[in-house]
């Protein structure tokens, strides 16, 4: 069974997340090498980081399992981990490009105005 504590709401979040994106913003940020090469790099960093902190040896971050799937990989770190950072990430990405597209399509306009 779904712990529904966890492990629903970070499933949730990436749905609504790429959901955002495809039917809303269409950014196209999935299509471009950059973001992929973004999410590598945050991995190289969640995993040493997330699995000193969940190592079920000498856990610093404790998780009731029975809110959880119960699969935790590589390092004993829970998968809903690395949902919740996909979905954080990858929204904080899109919000980023939006802000973007906005900011330039009104600088863009205000220096048609002014020449």
């Amino acid at each position: 069974m779904i712990g529904l504590g966890y492990t629903l709401p970070a499933i949730v979040a990436v749905f609504l997340v790429i959901a955002w994106e495809l039917w809303i913003l269409r950014t196209g940020l999935f299509r471009r090498a950059s973001y992929w090469i973004s999410m590598v790099i945050v991995l190289a960093f969640q995993i040493p980081v997330d699995g000193w902190l969940t190592k079920l040896s000498a856990p610093i971050v404790v998780y009731d399992e029975q809110h959880t799937s119960g699969i935790r990989f590589p390092w004993d770190i829970p998968v809903e981990d690395f949902l919740f950072g996909f979905a954080l990430v990858t929204g904080v990405l899109l919000l980023w490009e939006r802000q973007r597209t906005r900011g330039g399509a009104s600088v863009g306009a205000t220096r048609g105005r002014d020449e």
